[in-house]
């Protein structure tokens, strides 16, 4: 059975499916600061010294930063609403099934922060999708209401932390000042561990970081990817997920797109001018950023609506068939991308600039893709995927 034919029979959509490899592109290519290097500084310490590392870097941000953690979300939200339905439709119970996923979603979030990426989203997804459960049976009205108060929490919680360090710099800047060392050393640490520690090194730092990032995670993108997981259930009781050619996508692709990219773009230009993450130009990039992602979210879910909109198409297949292992392609990134920087693979951490290591992400995710593409012409389900569902559906037949 053909990709094509079997999403049909499924009840499902190519836009998902289209959507979740697209995401898969730009997670990799925003995590690849932080993987080739310290996490605490990104590529702010070597990594943008010329114009052509710098405009990559203004690129990822302007177009994929907080939009493609978004755009996943989103899709979360479609996956649980079709996980809903398959209970309906086969008369089972929900919540055993759901419970189940969640928990292995976290012990496969463990497994890639240990050993691949400290950065992880899987984590933070299960806490999130633990809360989402509570929102099972809420009207599409209600889960949009919920998602843009939750949203709006979010811009105004990043620009809370924006202005709070821009009065401490402003207002006590000795303080602020003898703060920023600590925090490269902090960085000059991790890079020791990645550059030339042992695979146990790594794991330690790992952890170690891992702390403090679910920790910004939570306060930078956490409230408004549960926000994104319920636009994303609430597209699927309008019926929106199911009609790509709904007017509501060309409103998106039309309206949304240029303001998330002006708004998102002078963000990103900030970001460039900033020094990491204390620096105020940053935060308040972050901030505009923040609050252009939605806006261009929807625009890019408005252009894949029209790319699937349109019939058959090999390269459209193609890509929409890798989606289906989602989690396959994302922790299988994380994997190639610490072998090509930890000091137990290729070694290349801090060794080049932003352009070189978002090429390197950008093959990766090309390739992880592709990969889970041509799999499934050869089984049901991806590797991990397949794994997910034996737990998930443990004990039932």
């Amino acid at each position: 059975m053909t990709y094509l034919s079997e999403t049909q029979n499924a009840g499902r959509e190519v836009f998902p499916d289209l959507a979740r490899a697209f995401a898969l592109i730009g997670i990799a290519l925003v995590n690849v600061g932080v993987i080739a290097y310290p996490f605490m500084t990104g590529y702010s310490i070597g990594g943008l010294d010329t114009p052509i590392d710098q405009g990559a870097f203004w690129i990822v941000n302007a177009f994929f930063l907080m939009k493609s953690y978004t755009l996943f979300a989103f899709m979360f939200g479609v996956g649980f609403a079709y996980q809903i339905q398959s209970a309906e439709r086969r008369s089972v119970g929900f919540s055993g099934r759901y419970w189940r996923r969640i928990l292995g979603l976290l012990a496969f979030g463990f497994v890639n922060i240990a050993f691949l990426f400290q950065g992880d989203i899987l984590v933070i997804y299960a806490i999130l999708g633990s809360i989402l459960f509570l929102f099972r049976n809420a009207s599409a009205r209600t889960l949009s209401g919920w998602g843009i108060g939750l949203y709006t929490f979010q811009v105004l919680l990043v620009a809370f932390m924006a202005a709070g360090i821009w009065m401490w710099a402003t207002f006590d800047p000795e303080s602020y000042t003898s703060e920023l060392p600590t925090i490269y050393e902090q960085g000059l640490t991790a890079a020791e561990a990645f550059r030339s520690g042992s695979f146990v090194d790594t794991i330690h730092q790992r952890f170690i970081e891992w702390g403090g990032v679910i920790t910004f995670g939570m306060m930078m993108q956490g409230v408004g990817a549960l926000a994104f997981f319920m636009f994303g259930l609430s597209a699927v009781r309008r019926g929106t997920i199911s009609n790509p050619s709904a007017p509501f996508w060309k409103r998106c692709r039309h309206i949304f797109l240029p303001i998330g990219v002006l708004i998102s773009g002078y963000g990103a230009w900030l970001t460039v001018q900033g020094g990491g993450f204390m620096d105020v130009k940053t935060m308040l990039g972050m901030t505009l950023i923040m609050l252009g992602a939605p806006f261009s979210t929807a625009g890019y879910l408005g252009l894949i609506a029209k790319w699937a909109e349109t019939p058959g198409g090999t390269v459209k297949t193609f890509l929409a068939r890798g989606g289906t292992a989602s989690l396959t392609a994302y922790l299988m990134q994380g994997l190639l991308l610490s072998l090509i920087f930890n000091a137990y693979g290729l070694g290349l951490f801090e060794q080049y600039g932003a352009a070189t290591c978002i090429a390197i992400a950008l093959a990766v995710a090309l390739f992880s893709i592709s990969f889970t593409s041509v799999w499934r012409t050869k089984f049901k389900r991806g590797p991990l995927e397949e794994v997910l569902r034996r737990w998930t559906y443990l004990g039932e037949r």
